[in-house]
């Protein structure tokens, strides 16, 4: 009977680690989601830099306060951000694939012992 129990320990301790991995890749995905919104966001911002003559001004919000600002300034400003939130969402999408990759080791493990357990329990009736 020790045995029973043993794999029944194995599959509670698995099932604890494969529910840490699923909360890990909801947590990745929502991280994805909102790289996602910004880059739109960003994107947007920068189409409509596109179409300003030297002549427009752009503010910056700053707390409460609007505050002029170079056009050079905010067009780089919005690149570089652009750019960071590309590399982000390189990040996110590798460390989303490791989890997935994970995950399936860790479903297949509780198969594996899920299967142990009845055959074992087939053994003792």
């Amino acid at each position: 009977m020790s045995s029973l129990q043993s794999l029944r320990e194995k599959l509670q301790a698995a099932s604890v680690e494969f529910q840490k991995v699923q909360l890990d890749l909801s947590n990745a995905v929502e991280a994805r989601q909102k790289l996602d919104a910004q880059l739109s966001e960003n994107e947007l911002v920068k189409k409509e830099f596109a179409v300003l003559t030297p002549k427009n001004i752009i503010y910056k919000q700053i707390g409460p306060v609007l505050v002029k600002q170079d056009q050079a300034e905010a067009k780089t400003t919005v690149d570089t951000r652009l750019n960071f939130i590309r590399g982000e969402i390189t990040r996110i999408e590798k460390q989303l694939k490791d989890i997935e990759i994970v995950s399936e080791k860790k479903k297949s493990e509780i198969v594996e012992i899920q299967t142990a357990i009845q055959q074992h329990s087939q053994l003792s009736a």
